[in-house]
């Protein structure tokens, strides 16, 4: 069951799920603000966690106020999509073979069955997209394992909405987001940065900042490129 408190005029919904921690979320455009609760947690418990962590929540909802968005996507001939920071123009044919995608030099060319949905579309990009940051990732992997002394044990590459990347210490899982294959290519080198720099600090303390500044002194330039880029448009569905 869905319920809502009131954070100082800020409304937030409160998800009861089988954790053991109290997690909070923000979501674009508007800044609607999630908080994911153990099951048998006090209500008052929550508000009060909640209510220390307003400047956070406040400063989230700034940022992702502001962030520009990309405009919907329809699928169509010569409609701009992006693949590593770079400007392509959609070709879509219609044929009656299996669908492919593949990038000619300032094209990336959708091959459809007639009479494929938008949705359809939509799902074979967003494949494609995948594999492209799938592709990349081994190397880097490789790269940045070997001169920080850590390892993940899997890479995930998917669709999220709130985050670039995430990772799981205990596990040792990492999860990429499928739309950096969109970004510069030095955007997603710094994600798995990132996200390997936590096998080492799990939190974003001073530590952690001391990692970052040790094997990628220039990653506040690329956290900031990468945030200042415009973000997939989503009709956000709580």
């Amino acid at each position: 069951m869905l319920e809502t408190i009131d954070l100082g005029g800020i409304p937030a919904d409160v998800v009861r799920k089988r954790i053991k921690h109290v997690h909070l979320s923000v979501y674009p455009p508007a800044g609607r603000v999630r908080i994911s609760a153990p099951e048998h947690m006090a209500l008052d418990t929550i508000r009060v966690f909640a209510i220390s962590k307003l400047p956070w929540i406040k400063g989230q909802q700034r940022k992702v106020q502001a962030q520009e968005r990309e405009s919907p996507r329809d699928y169509i001939d010569r409609e701009s999509h992006y693949l590593w920071g770079k400007r392509y123009l959609l070709t879509v044919v219609e044929r009656d073979a299996a669908p492919s995608i593949d990038r000619q030099h300032n094209r990336i060319v959708l091959s459809v069955r007639p009479g494929t949905t938008t949705e359809r579309r939509e799902e074979l990009l967003d494949a494609w997209y995948r594999e492209q940051v799938k592709t990349a990732v081994p190397p880097l992997l490789k790269k940045w394992e070997a001169l920080m002394n850590v390892k993940a044990s899997k890479v995930f590459v998917q669709r999220m909405k709130t985050k670039w990347g995430s990772c799981n210490p205990t596990s040792r899982a990492i999860r990429l987001n499928t739309d950096l294959a969109k970004k510069p290519p030095e955007c997603l080198e710094y994600i798995v940065v990132h996200e390997l720099a936590h096998l080492i600090e799990p939190s974003h303390n001073a530590r952690f900042v001391s990692v970052m500044n040790l094997f990628m002194p220039k990653w506040q330039h690329y956290r900031d490129e990468l945030n200042n880029l415009p973000v997939r448009h989503e009709d956000w569905d709580y």
